[in-house]
């Protein structure tokens, strides 16, 4: 269909590479490709253009600019899946042209070659070479800290991150509910992700009560129970000094973990192995927090996908950010360098002893013809109480404030995604909450917006004694979703 245009749309792109020092690269045979030009050009009867570096727009705390999230990545995917589809364009060449803008070009090729991988099965090396064949070299992404960066991602990591997760069930379009991530992302709704779905959940540290403070809303432990509940959260893990006590998550039937180191550092190996292990033995979801929800909290979680998933570093590092932008900071990125080889091996240990288990079990049940042995849960550890120490500016304290104003600046702009007065009344006695994008303090009320309920599917545990607020809502009730998806059955095209 395209034999006849396809010298026309070669001399053009050629063209226009003689202006450029970038040539085109086909991503797509005969109909989509991807090219950086200086110039905004104009589609024709052979060809359509189209840019998102002004739509998609990466919210950074300090130097950081990416890579973009999972709500941006879906929302170009289904965008671009509709112009491949759209019968006003089926006889046109597509492409996908950026601005030489060093951080919108390494996003866009980003978008593009995910986009590749997920959707057209292409390995991560042969999209990674494609884009990188002829072009500029591309700006690698950075980390949240304030100073100069010490560690990089390349596109090929993040490549590699999404083929892992499409590969092990993190990720799947067809089921994925981008309004339910853009929702809860928001710090004013929970400033929640799940980065292993129906796993590992992050979100930023509960107080003791829901309140505004510093333009900065803060929810009681009780704000998120009604949330954990309907998404099977049995464990909560704390990183952070105590800001709440513990026995306000465990009167409501949820098992509570406190594994405390610095702000800003990195956990001892006692720390990390104790972690996996309540990962390991949990029965239901776990939910982890520090401070603002991102170093601490990315770094262990990193440990865990690390030891079972057999990620590298830097994949395990890119995935979280493209779940829960911002995560992993500073020598946190080292550590998880550092400790690649030795999770590796504790990931083939531990495989090995459960298949072993797995197989006395097996040889058990034929003998005895009564099933698989049950093994007694391991007790629960006595909860370890953290002393209050003096407050000081920390490094989550300072990402907090980042939130704050991205927050503000979302509310002043009246998006669709606003948050309105009418949401933030308390309507319910118990509530779901985790960690929120800020609004300013004049368009909060006191209590935080609610988390919407959708189907419980888990009997409610032990209810709380203590004083109840109201929970998070949403407008629209949805279920998030648990990407579940097999390497067998990657995503169809999005209408």
């Amino acid at each position: 269909m395209f034999s006849n245009r396809r010298p026309l749309l070669t001399a053009r792109l050629r063209m226009d590479a003689e202006r450029e020092p970038c040539m085109p690269c086909e991503i797509i045979k005969d109909r989509l490709y991807f090219c950086t030009l200086r110039t905004r050009p104009r589609s024709n009867a052979a060809t359509h253009y189209y840019c998102v570096d002004e739509e998609f727009q990466y919210e950074n705390f300090y130097a950081d600019f990416g890579p973009l999230n999972l709500a941006m990545l879906y929302r170009y995917c289904r965008k671009l899946n509709r112009k491949l589809k759209a019968s006003t364009l089926a006889k046109k060449k597509i492409i996908h042209y950026t601005s030489f803008d060093s951080r919108k070009r390494a996003n866009a090729a980003c978008l593009i070659g995910s986009y590749a991988i997920i959707y057209q099965r292409r390995s991560p090396e042969e999209m990674y070479k494609l884009v990188t064949l002829g072009q500029l070299p591309y700006l690698p992404f950075r980390d949240a800290s304030i100073g100069g960066c010490m560690f990089h991602l390349s596109l090929l990591d993040v490549f590699q991150s999404v083929q892992k997760a499409v590969q092990f069930g993190f990720l799947d379009f067809s089921q994925f509910d981008v309004e339910e991530y853009e929702h809860y992302e928001k710090v004013e709704n929970g400033d929640l992700n799940w980065i292993v779905p129906g796993k590992l959940l992050a979100f930023s540290g509960p107080h003791n009560r829901s309140r505004i403070e510093n333009g900065y809303p803060l929810h009681a432990p009780e704000s998120y129970f009604d949330y954990f509940r309907s998404h099977q959260v049995t464990t909560v893990v704390r990183l952070n000094r105590k800001t709440y006590e513990a026995k306000r998550f465990t009167d409501g039937g949820f098992e509570h973990k406190d594994m405390f180191f610095t702000d800003g550092s990195t956990p001892s190996d006692t720390i990390v192995k104790k972690f996996i292990t309540v990962c390991e033995s949990a029965r239901g979801a776990i939910a982890v927090h520090c401070k603002a929800g991102l170093g601490r909290t990315g770094t262990l979680i990193g440990c865990y996908i690390m030891k079972h998933y057999k990620f590298t570093a830097a994949q395990a590092i890119a995935w979280i950010r493209l779940c829960r932008p911002g995560s992993v900071i500073g020598p946190q990125q080292h550590f998880l360098s550092e400790k690649q080889s030795w999770l590796w091996a504790e990931g083939e240990r531990y495989a090995a002893s459960c298949a072993r288990e797995q197989e006395k079990d097996r040889i058990s049940s034929v003998q005895s013809g009564l099933g698989a042995i049950m093994l007694s849960e391991k007790p629960a550890d006595k909860p370890v109480e953290v002393a209050v120490g003096p407050l000081r500016q920390s490094q989550g304290d300072g990402l907090l404030k980042v939130k704050v104003s991205h927050a503000t600046a979302r509310v002043r702009g009246a998006t669709t995604g606003s948050i309105k007065l009418s949401d933030m009344q308390p309507s319910h006695h118990q509530t779901t909450s985790s960690p929120f994008r800020v609004a300013s303090a004049a368009a909060i009320q006191p209590l935080v917006s609610p988390l919407k309920l959708t189907k419980p599917t888990v009997s409610a545990p032990k209810r709380s004694k203590t004083p109840q607020v109201s929970s998070l809502k949403r407008s629209q009730p949805r279920i998030p979703s648990r990407v579940s998806v097999r390497t067998s059955s990657l995503v169809t095209a999005n209408s």
